[in-house]
């Protein structure tokens, strides 16, 4: 029997993406970008992201279903992001999933995104590759523009969160180190620390460590932020330009030991050595490097998503966490009722 075909959407933030998925299989991850839009600004402008999405998300539903050549008619359930994001853009795809399972009476599955970004480390191309086989349990790392967490990956829709950030996520403080090193419209900034940190020396400046001596997994990263703004203002602009490079690799590398100090405690703690990682921070090939060494060291296995495609915001892997939950019997029971949640969690 074949896999349901799934139309998913995801509007969370700063991409119209939509794909049409068969089980754990992408046949399409169609996405428009708005970061260009967005970078004179520094960073995501809400009303010109909703916009955009608005403008933008029937001609992307348009070409996700000519990629995967199907049509609307043949596809079994809409899938959509419903949080956490930014809530004015997470209702534009809200409202258009809503408004094709109507016309087409299709079921509705709401999809956290979060837990897509856990799916994003199984997904497969069109002729189902990689494998990758589920071993569960796992301990998943979370590390994206807005969140950073550790999450139990017990079985298929199941989850426990045991560490998250208690103010600013690791993301967000590489987008601000960028921002504080080469002016206020660096916009993503995490991708401008990788690059200039790839010429740096990571132990030029021994930043500290966030949450090291805590007996919990949580993060924190608003005090490491104010320890590279204290630095920066106690060098002339001359030496700042001198030292750019050394600094943002000494940086980045006190937000990525941080991430791995927690996820080790985390490994010791749940004696579990099967590891994923997902979110847009993942891109970084430093930190993905720091991560095998550290799963290696345990004996386990580490897996991040299988390309570039799937490490940012994407509707396929909101289409692979679908399939699960609808193999779950886990649809929409009312679309009146679903709304978006800029702050949703995972449970």
């Amino acid at each position: 029997m074949n896999k349901p075909l799934i139309l998913a959407i995801d509007t969370s933030c700063d991409e119209t993406s939509v794909a049409v998925t068969q089980g754990r299989r992408v046949l399409s991850n169609e996405r428009y970008s708005q970061i260009l839009m967005h970078t004179k600004w520094g960073g995501v402008v809400p009303n010109l992201a909703k916009r955009a999405h608005e403008e933008q998300i029937d001609q992307v539903v348009e070409s996700a279903l000519k990629k995967a050549r199907t049509r609307l008619d043949v596809i079994d359930f809409i899938a959509v992001t419903f949080g956490p994001g930014l809530a004015i853009a997470l209702g534009v795809g809200i409202d258009k999933a809503k408004e094709l399972a109507k016309k087409h009476d299709k079921k509705l599955i709401a999809v956290n995104h979060m837990e897509g970004h856990i799916y994003s480390c199984f997904v497969q191309n069109a002729a189902g590759n990689p494998e990758n086989e589920f071993r569960f349990p796992y301990i998943a790392l979370l590390v994206s523009g807005a969140h950073t967490e550790l999450v139990l990956f017990k079985n298929h829709i199941d989850y426990e969160v045991i560490g998250e950030t208690l103010d600013d996520a690791a993301g967000e403080a590489l987008d601000k180190a960028a921002r504080m090193l080469l002016g206020s419209n660096v916009y993503p900034g995490g991708p401008v620390v990788e690059q200039l940190a790839k010429k740096g020396n990571p132990e030029f400046i021994q930043f500290p460590r966030p949450m090291l001596s805590s007996k919990n997994l949580n993060f924190s990263y608003s005090g490491l932020k104010t320890a590279l703004l204290y630095y920066l203002k106690g060098q002339s602009k001359a030496a700042q330009n001198k030292q750019i490079h050394d600094v943002a690799a000494s940086f980045q590398e006190a937000v990525f030991d941080s991430l791995l100090m927690k996820l080790n405690q985390a490994i010791k703690k749940c004696s579990i050595n099967n590891i994923v990682l997902g979110g847009g921070v993942v891109a970084n090939a430093r930190l993905r490097l720091k991560a095998r060494q550290l799963v290696k060291k345990h004996g386990g296995t580490v897996l991040f998503p299988p390309s570039k495609n799937f490490y940012g915001d994407n509707a396929a892997m909101i289409g692979v966490a679908a399939y699960y939950k609808a193999e779950k019997n886990l649809f929409v029971s009312n679309m009146e009722t679903l709304d978006r949640s800029a702050r949703a969690r995972l449970s």
